[in-house]
């Protein structure tokens, strides 16, 4: 990439957990919730707020021009799923549900 670049692409991102489940609860959302700031910030990407809900995430970032969308799908939520299970921040395996929506905004 060239030094000479400059990107600014806001993006709400929201992912779902399995199955819809309502299963997390306020002290998991917030470890998920600082794990998912402190995982951005540790791959340069950043991450204006987070809500991570019962059974949802709402992420609000600016895509680095190196990644796409997909690829920031696929970097949150991987990370982040195998994070909860092996700290394990819930008390059954944990996954995230399939696909995720990522809405530009202006």
């Amino acid at each position: 990439m060239s030094i000479h670049s400059y990107t600014k692409c806001w993006l709400h991102f929201i992912w779902n957990t399995k199955n819809h489940e309502r299963i997390i609860k306020n002290e998991a959302a917030l470890k998920i919730s600082k794990y998912l700031y402190s995982y951005a910030e540790e791959h340069s990407i950043y991450m204006a707020i987070n809500y991570v809900n019962m059974e949802h995430v709402h992420i609000l970032l600016d895509l680095p021009s190196s990644k796409t969308i997909e690829d920031m799908a696929k970097l949150l939520k991987g990370s982040s799923s195998f994070w909860i299970n092996k700290e394990r921040i819930i008390n059954n395996k944990f996954s995230w549900g399939r696909g995720y929506g990522a809405f530009s905004v202006s």
